[in-house]
């Protein structure tokens, strides 16, 4: 394993919040703090070699500090014929509000949503019970995301294990339609120009079909393509990071970004099911 590179990012290691919630971290949250580059944390990068078991190795990044306890962990899939570096953006992105995330490689560049499910599965495995920073992940407070086949992996993952606490889809493509039997409280983001997973055939019928009973949002991304995820998109990494802390840190601090949700010009479409639980 390569040495661990320190990233200076953010106002350095953020004090843990009391008592109420013992999974709270970082200062109270703005628009501006979650629309800025990085979060409050410093994160450091620890790589993962291709030859582990289950999936195609990657990137783990992690806050630097030891002082804070344990943190949720999420682990990224890219897309159909992607890399990891097609949207490795997101990686220092989360991990710098206060996330161990593992960006993986998959087996195949050409693997289904299926095989991609398994393999986030598989990271998720890794990072808690083998990285050299599992010290640092609460193994109960798992999350799974993914663009295009890899959101469609995620949505896999999250019904394979519904001990997992949230879910992120991006532009997910899967030939599933229903998702009736999930869980995880599950946030998609669609692009409405979409012309590889339209959102009229992927992410509303997903969104659509998992019960109601189960926390879940949508995101429609107003003009954006199917690529959206491979460029620094701010509604993305608002929503997303507001949606991992709400359900994975049990945050309600960030609530107010989920309920009633961003309404500006870059969003045509907003669901879900607030007030939440």
């Amino acid at each position: 394993m390569a040495a661990a590179a320190a990233l200076a990012v953010g106002l350095g290691a953020a004090p843990a919040q009391a008592a109420d919630n013992p999974y709270e971290r970082g200062p109270a949250p703005t628009v501006s703090s979650l629309d800025a580059g990085r979060g409050p944390y410093s994160v450091a990068t620890e790589n993962v070699s291709s030859l582990v078991s289950g999936f195609g190795g990657g990137t783990i990044y992690y806050p630097t500090t030891t002082s804070d306890g344990t943190f949720g962990a999420v682990a990224i899939s890219p897309g159909f014929t992607a890399r990891w570096s097609s949207i490795s953006w997101l990686g220092p992105r989360i991990a710098s509000h206060g996330f161990v995330v593992i960006g993986i490689e998959t087996n195949t560049l050409y693997d289904q949503p299926g095989q991609r499910g398994d393999q986030l599965l598989a990271a998720l495995d890794y990072l808690t019970r083998s990285s050299g920073v599992r010290s640092r992940v609460d193994a109960s407070r798992l999350a799974v995301a993914g663009h295009s086949m890899g959101g469609g992996g995620s949505l896999e993952a999250s019904r394979t294990r519904p001990s997992l606490q949230a879910a992120v889809p991006l532009a997910p493509w899967n030939a599933t339609k229903s998702w009736s039997t999930l869980r995880v409280p599950t946030l998609i983001i669609g692009g409405e120009r979409d012309s590889i997973a339209p959102v009229a055939s992927h992410s509303i019928p997903f969104y659509n079909s998992i019960p109601s009973a189960s926390e879940k949002g949508y995101l429609e991304l107003n003009n954006a393509s199917h690529f959206f995820p491979q460029s620094v998109d701010t509604l993305t990494g608002r929503l997303g990071v507001a949606w991992l802390k709400r359900f994975v840190d049990n945050d309600t601090r960030y609530d107010q970004f989920i309920c009633p949700g961003p309404s500006s010009s870059g969003v045509s479409d907003y669901r879900n099911t607030c007030p939440l639980s």
